[in-house]
């Protein structure tokens, strides 16, 4: 396929045994189209013996396609060419659909925004969204590996030319200035040092996004998949939004979230995701997915399609273990509760003071501890970042810990998560990170949420367009998203809390200096304050389901 610059993109393409024109599903992936793990083949067989041609194409500087990768950059163009290629084939009946899971998600929305004529409908799995919610910037802390690793594995000569299992991260991370983090693994990456250079949403970014203006021009069905542990959950649920409150297809907007990380959407699986156990019969696998693909495409790309047998949005319930169809997300039956943070100023660590209950504070003393960012902590056990027993984290002092009374029936929470938290620091930029956690009756703290945990870099407290540094030990307000759970609280559990300033190796530790991050070589130990007042009443708000 030759592009408008004259850039030829490979693809390759299946075809059903029957002749004549055919509905075409394409896929359009900078991980290459001749990949091992992903299956193509078989998606390709499933779907042509129900009558698809199916087409997989390398993106634009990856693979064996021509031309120069800039993440994200080319794809709105290069989409709607591919689509319009493609539907003036013979073998083509004009009906174009789009399928695919991650970067593969969201290069479906870049080409959906450009409106091609040609294009019938998407299902869209875990689509990234946001550069400064979901990466490269998580909550505006930068995601150090993510930013090295996407610029090796999209690359076909670094990708032979550095073995990833060999590389000495530890070294690696430990280097400053971030800018420069690339030699230590002895090359240059331009696209890293581009993702440090713009760290406020400019106009490099805005390139990249999809405006409430250009969801309103986006007029075909989508089927949005995602999970409650999906890392791109945020992206895939921005565009779920956006669609449905903005779209002139938004009755054709349907939504599916389960119990599943980021790649058990793509390729089946999940069973279990940290101690959480799935019951075997709620696991789909690598064809129930295809399944759902076929039933939602026969729908839009056949003529006479069956009624599609889905809800407008179905949703796992971790906890409980059910499924529950809805008419619309979030559910309208929801309510705000703020289960507020308390203490008698010692709530560092397991054995600490520290209590979640529904009363507002009165006059509390505050809670304090020391970040050091060369010493930062890590969420993570045996590589485990979901709904993992944190019990091994909360013995460290420098974090908070605060927990609920036992409850004496459940508590069912869908929709977004927020920590409103109160505090200071002594230094002129810093980070919070906050967790919410299922505490079973055995002890365990099971950590919620697509990440895990949630983010705020105080520089961008006000907002990704610009940085504003901190007055030090001056109280202010910082909202940390933990963004979609949905999950009930069972009798006997309790809900928990942490507070702490570090997420280490993924994400590089605030240095505490107020120094422009990418070049900063300076360290800081920053003193931090959490305050719990009827003027600083830190809370978790929680989206509760009513039964009223």
């Amino acid at each position: 396929m030759i592009m408008r610059d004259g850039v030829e993109l490979a693809a390759s393409v299946w075809m059903p045994a029957t002749d004549g024109s055919h509905p075409v599903i394409l896929i359009r992936t900078p991980y290459l189209k001749n990949s091992p793990v992903a299956r193509y083949p078989d998606m390709a067989r499933f779907f042509g013996e129900h009558g698809y041609a199916f087409i997989v194409q390398d993106v634009r500087g990856t693979g064996d396609s021509d031309g120069e990768y800039r993440s994200f950059h080319q794809e709105a163009e290069d989409g709607y060419e591919t689509i319009e290629w493609i539907a003036g084939q013979p073998w083509s009946n004009g009906r174009v659909g789009m399928m695919g899971g991650s970067y593969s998600g969201t290069v479906q929305w870049l080409a959906a925004r450009e409106t091609p004529p040609h294009l019938t409908c998407l299902v869209s799995t875990a689509a990234w969204a946001d550069p400064f919610e979901e990466g490269p910037y998580h909550q505006g802390v930068f995601n150090v590996l993510h930013g090295l690793t996407s610029n090796i594995v999209t690359s076909r000569e670094l990708a032979q030319q550095i073995d990833m299992t060999a590389v000495d991260w530890q070294t690696v991370l430990k280097h400053r200035p971030l800018l420069t983090m690339d030699e230590a693994l002895g090359v240059r990456l331009p696209g890293y040092r581009q993702l440090l250079e713009h760290n406020t949403l400019d106009d490099y970014w805005k390139q990249i996004i999809v405006t409430d203006e250009q969801f309103e021009r986006i007029r075909v069905p989508a089927l949005h998949l995602t999970g409650w542990f999906d890392v791109d959950q945020i992206g895939a649920l921005i565009f779920w939004r956006g669609m449905a409150a903005r779209s002139p297809a938004a009755d054709r907007q349907f939504l599916k979230i389960g119990p599943w990380e980021h790649h058990h959407i793509i390729y089946g699986g999940g069973a279990e995701i940290g101690e959480i156990a799935v019951p075997r019969e709620f696991v789909l696998d690598f064809d129930d997915f295809m399944q759902l693909h076929l039933q939602f495409f026969d729908r839009f790309m056949k003529d006479g399609g069956e009624a599609l047998d889905l809800p407008r949005a179905q949703v796992y319930l971790t906890g409980s273990d059910r499924w529950m169809d809805l008419n619309e997300y979030p559910p309208s039956n929801t309510v705000e509760r703020r289960l507020y943070l308390h203490s008698g100023g010692r709530a560092n660590n397991l054995s600490g003071d520290g209590a979640l209950s529904w009363q507002p504070p009165a006059e509390e003393p505050a809670d304090h501890f020391s970040f050091d960012p060369r010493d930062p902590i890590t969420h993570m056990v045996d590589g485990v970042m979901h709904a993992f027993d944190n019990r091994s984290i909360e013995e460290r002092e420098e974090v908070l810990v605060y927990t609920s009374a036992v409850l004496d029936e459940p508590l069912e929470i869908i929709g977004r998560v927020v920590v409103e938290l109160y505090a200071a620091s002594d230094g002129r930029d810093t980070d919070f990170v906050a967790k919410l956690l299922d505490v079973y009756p055995d002890g365990r703290a099971v950590n919620l949420g697509p990440f895990g945990k949630g983010f705020i870099r105080a520089r961008y407290r006000n907002g990704y367009q610009q940085e504003v540094l901190l007055t030090p030990n001056e109280p202010e307000l910082f909202e940390i998203k933990l963004f979609d759970i949905g999950h009930t609280f069972l009798p006997g559990h309790r809900i928990r809390v942490e507070i702490t300033s570090s997420d280490a190796p993924y994400m590089a530790p605030n240095q505490n200096t107020g120094n422009p991050v990418a070049t900063d070589i300076e360290w800081r130990i920053a003193r931090q304050t959490v305050l719990h007042t009827g003027v600083y009443p830190s809370s978790v708000v929680l989206p509760v389901v009513s039964n009223d």
